[in-house]
């Protein structure tokens, strides 16, 4: 029986804003013409923190230290060096805010859903520095993508599936949770595919997540269950997808894997 745990391989952290740095690889995002130091309008929290919003919100809910994010960010030094990118890498990071810098987690939480920010971040809200890491102010752009509960708290639908979901002839049930940009294409069985997910039982039990980790996994389509087979073949990269696998389509009763039907929350990163 081939078991999705056995496919994961790590690829990548939460990003420089939370607990590595590393890097680039990529081409440079230009700097911002006041990556120096904060505009005269920038409004500036207690702790020294300086923001503007770029785009307003489509939300209204802010999150809170516990909550886990979906963001795509860059990040420069203040002489306009770019460190660190997802949008560079054409891969939104998601990590929970409890684990990244406190400026990062005191921003993030000023932000709604849709909402594009530009921070000024002390050193002492950044790395205060610390060897290997960006030294003195920080700067990001943020935009606020999804804001999540941890994944230790299940949907609100785990338990059935939902009268509004999709099903495929052989009975894997999903619906779309964010679509994708528009022309992204689609796996094929023969992808290796990079992904963050949750997995709960029916009872709600949270048994694997790459979400709670902070870790991205990537692996072939051919090495897990066959629900992930099929399901992830209906995805294109950005979306993000709620399935509910029968236990035929997952791990059948046998070994040590999750029993009876099982409910993922996938978000396609990157497909090749």
């Amino acid at each position: 029986m081939k078991s999705l745990a056995a496919a994961l391989v790590v690829i990548l952290g939460v990003g420089l804003a939370a607990e590595q740095a590393r890097p680039p690889a990529f081409q440079p995002i230009p700097a911002p013409p006041d990556v120096a130091k904060p505009p005269a309008n920038a409004a500036t929290t207690a702790s020294g923190l300086a923001s503007t919003v770029l785009q307003a919100g489509t939300g209204s809910a802010t999150p809170t230290i516990e909550d886990f994010v979906t963001v795509h960010y860059t990040g420069w030094t203040t002489d306009g060096k770019m460190f660190d990118s997802s949008y560079a890498r054409n891969a939104p990071s998601t990590f929970p805010l409890s684990r990244v810098i406190k400026g990062w987690g005191e921003g993030v939480q000023l932000m709604t859903t849709g909402e594009k920010r530009r921070l000024w971040i002390p050193a002492e809200l950044a790395y205060a520095g610390q060897s290997g890491r960006p030294q003195g102010m920080l700067v990001f752009d943020i935009e606020l993508l999804e804001i999540m509960a941890s994944p230790t708290v299940p949907p609100p639908d785990v338990a059935k599936v939902p009268d509004d979901a999709q099903r495929t002839a052989s009975g894997l049930a999903y619906r779309v949770l964010r679509p994708g940009p528009a022309g992204g294409a689609k796996p094929t069985k023969g992808s290796r595919v990079t992904v963050h997910y949750s997995g709960w039982t029916t009872d709600g039990k949270l048994f694997d997540s790459s979400v709670m980790r902070g870790q991205t996994a990537t692996f072939a389509l051919t090495d897990v269950i066959e629900g992930w087979t099929e399901g992830l073949q209906l995805m294109i990269p950005g979306e993000k997808t709620r399935f509910w696998i029968p236990e035929r389509l997952a791990y059948k009763g046998q070994g040590n894997g999750p029993k009876g039907m099982l409910v993922f929350d996938v978000e396609l990163i990157s497909a090749r």
